[in-house]
C-alpha cells in the first residue's frame, strides 16, 4: 500500500485525503496550524489520521508522494527537507485529475478569474450541464470526485496551485493576464511568476482550447516560447486581427466557433476589466457547445462575485464599494478606472514586493483622500503622503471606516481597494470584506 501524505488540512488538504482513502492509499494529514472543526470531523469520518500544531517529520519522509496545500511556501522546512529526499510534491488537483476523465475548463491568470471562472459556471449550470465548481472557490476538486462527480468541472487555478501540477491536462484554458503578484513566493521574479501561470497550457493537445487576452503584453511575449497545440481563442477589447471576441460599435462578438453576439449594455458585468471577463466566458461556452439563447441570458443576468467591486451601500449619500479581492495593484488599478465620482481609497495590508507606480496617475486623478489600512503602512506613506492628496493613517478597520465618514463628501464614492494581502489584520481577504461591510452598513 502506497504512503500518501497531505500538508495542509484545509478544504483541499481535506478533500485530497478522502479522495487518496478511498484509492487505497494509507494517509496521513499534517497541518502546522489549528484543523477547523469541519474538516476534522470529515478527517475522522473516514478514518483517517492526523495531527495539529505540528508536522512529525518522521511520518511526513516516510511517505511515497506528498500533496501540499497551494498556501505552503515551497521554503518551508518540511517541503525543503521532503525536495532534498526527493518525495515527489503534487497539488490537489494534480492528484484529483488522475482519477476522472471529466472536461476540465480552468481559468487562471493575476486578476479576474474568481468572475469569469463563478460567469462560466453559471452560464454551464443554467444551461443544465452537470458542472462541479472547484479550485480557488468551490468545493475541493478532490472531494467531488470521490463523492459527487460532475461531467464537468470548471476551476479557478492560482500560481501556487499551477506551480505543483504536472501531468494534469486543461481541455479548454484559460488565461486572462499576467501582471505583478505574489512575487515573494517567486524570489521577487517576475518572470518565475510568468512561468508558473504559463503551466495552465501544458498538456494540452490539438483537441483542447485556449483562450487569452491578445493584447497582454507578458502573455505575447511568453507564447513565443511555446509549441501551443491547442486551438487558440484570442480575445481583445476592440476587434483587431486576429481576435476573435471583442466589442465592436456597442456589440459584444465571438466569431468562433460559432457566431454570437449582443448587445454590449445587455452585459450584467460592467466596467472594462469585465469585458474581458465575459469575452472570456462566453468563449468557452461556446466552445462548450452551450446555446447561445442559453449564453445571452446569464451574460444578462450573472449576479458578480461577493467582494469584487460589490456596492455595500449609500450613507449620506456617499457609496460605499467593497473591492477586497483587489490584492494587487492591477486590481486596484481597473477597479481606480472604473470610478466616476470623487474617491476615498482604501489602501493597504501585506506588502507582495508590489510597485505602485501604475496607479499614481489614477490615484491623482480620482481621489479625494487615501486612507491606509495596514500593521506597517511605511511604504505607502513613502509612495503616495507626496502627491498632494490628504491620507490617512489607520490600523484597524473600525478605524478606517470613521476615516473614511469624515473624508467622503455626499456624492463620493469609498473605495476598499487595498493592492495588498490581507495576513497581517484579518484572517484572509473575505473576513476584511466582511468587517468593512458590517461596519458601513452600521454607520
Amino acid at each position: 500500500m502506497k504512503k500518501m501524505v497531505i500538508l495542509g488540512a484545509g478544504e483541499s488538504g481535506t478533500g485530497a485525503a478522502i479522495l487518496a482513502k478511498k484509492q487505497g492509499f494509507e494517509v496521513f494529514v499534517s497541518d502546522m496550524s489549528v484543523i477547523k472543526d469541519k474538516y476534522k470531523k470529515l478527517l475522522n469520518d473516514h478514518n483517517i489520521d492526523w495531527e495539529e500544531g505540528v508536522h512529525t517529520e518522521a511520518k511526513i519522509i516516510d511517505s511515497d508522494e506528498v500533496i501540499k496545500s497551494p498556501g505552503i511556501p515551497k521554503e518551508a522546512p518540511m517541503v525543503q527537507k521532503l525536495i532534498k529526499r526527493g518525495i515527489p510534491i503534487i497539488s490537489e488537483i494534480e492528484f484529483a485529475g488522475r482519477y476522472t476523465t471529466s472536461k476540465m475548463i480552468c481559468i487562471t491568470g493575476s486578476n479576474g478569474k474568481t468572475t469569469t471562472t463563478s460567469l462560466i459556471f453559471h452560464i454551464f449550470k443554467d444551461a443544465g450541464y452537470d458542472v462541479g465548481l472547484a479550485g480557488n472557490i468551490g468545493k475541493s476538486l478532490a472531494l467531488q470526485v470521490a463523492e459527487s462527480p460532475h461531467a464537468y468541472y470548471v476551476i479557478e487555478l492560482s500560481s501556487f496551485q499551477l506551480d505543483n501540477m504536472y501531468k494534469f491536462r486543461a481541455n479548454i484554458a484559460i488565461l486572462l493576464n499576467i501582471t505583478p503578484d505574489h512575487l515573494d513566493r517567486y524570489e521577487y521574479k517576475f518572470e518565475n511568476y510568468a512561468n508558473a501561470k504559463m503551466r495552465i497550457i501544458q498538456n494540452q493537445t490539438k483537441e483542447d482550447s485556449f483562450i487569452y487576452w491578445k493584447d497582454d503584453p507578458v502573455i505575447k511575449k511568453e507564447l513565443e516560447k511555446f509549441d501551443v497545440k491547442a486551438v487558440q481563442y484570442p480575445f481583445s477589447e476592440l476587434k483587431e486581427t486576429g481576435s476573435i471576441g471583442y466589442i465592436e460599435e456597442g456589440m459584444y462578438t465571438i466569431e468562433k466557433p460559432i457566431p454570437f453576439n449582443m448587445e454590449q449594455e445587455d452585459l450584467s458585468l460592467t466596467g472594462k476589466h469585465n469585458i474581458y471577463n465575459s469575452l472570456a466566458a462566453g468563449i468557452a461556452a461556446n466552445i462548450g457547445g452551450i446555446k447561445k439563447e442559453n449564453i445571452r441570458k446569464s451574460l444578462s443576468d450573472f449576479k458578480g462575485v461577493e467582494h469584487r467591486l460589490e456596492k455595500v451601500c449609500k450613507v449620506s449619500g456617499v457609496q460605499y464599494i467593497n473591492d477586497s479581492k483587489a490584492t494587487n495593484v492591477d486590481a486596484c488599478w481597473y477597479a481606480l478606472e472604473s470610478m466616476v465620482t470623487p474617491t476615498v481609497l482604501i489602501l493597504g495590508g501585506r506588502d507582495k514586493g508590489n510597485n505602485y507606480d501604475a496607479i499614481k496617475d489614477l490615484v491623482k486623478q480620482k481621489c479625494r483622500a487615501i486612507v491606509y489600512l495596514g500593521a506597517d503602512n511605511k511604504k505607502l506613506h513613502d509612495n503616495f503622503d507626496n502627491l498632494g492628496i490628504t491620507t490617512r493613517d489607520t490600523h484597524s478597520m473600525k478605524d478606517c471606516v470613521a476615516a473614511c465618514r469624515e473624508l467622503a463628501k455626499s456624492g463620493d464614492t469609498v473605495l476598499l481597494s487595498p493592492c495588498c494581502a490581507s495576513f497581517d489584520l484579518f484572517k484572509n481577504m473575505e473576513d476584511r470584506g466582511n468587517q468593512f461591510k458590517t461596519l458601513v452598513r452600521s454607520l
